[in-house]
């Protein structure tokens, strides 16, 4: 089992971690076009209030929330992972969010399923589905 792990690390399977990572801080960045870059171009996003199955609807999704909260903080705690294979990872975490609304300090939080697969030998994003 260890050599096993070993074998994943070794071999970048363990990369699908880093990609949640660097999703998340892509989000903070407040620019669709670094989130673009993590995103599969068939990433389906369920939101509690709408379905985006096209990186155009996502995009414009991502900048109304950020126009809409602003200064907006994105965060995920509990992180655990549910299925691993070489081709993909899903995931499941309780996210967060904090910022200013109308000039008024508000935070809340949910719950997120990501998927990720392999295009080109690189993590990307191909769902996400969150509900508060």
């Amino acid at each position: 089992m260890v050599f096993q792990l070993i074998l994943l690390e070794k071999e970048g399977f363990l990369m699908y971690q880093k990609a949640l990572e660097r999703y998340i801080t892509a989000t903070n960045s407040h620019d669709f076009n670094n989130v673009k870059e993590i995103l599969h171009p068939q990433a389906v996003y369920w939101f509690s209030d709408k379905s985006c199955t096209t990186l155009e609807e996502i995009g414009a999704y991502f900048n109304n929330a950020w126009n809409l909260i602003k200064e907006e903080v994105y965060s995920a705690t509990d992180v655990q992972w549910l299925t691993v294979d070489e081709k993909s990872a899903t995931c499941i975490y309780t996210y967060h969010y904090e910022g200013y609304h109308n000039g008024k300090f508000v935070s809340g939080s949910g719950r997120a399923t990501n998927i990720f697969t392999v295009l080109n030998n690189e993590w990307k994003l191909i769902h996400e589905h969150l509900s508060s």
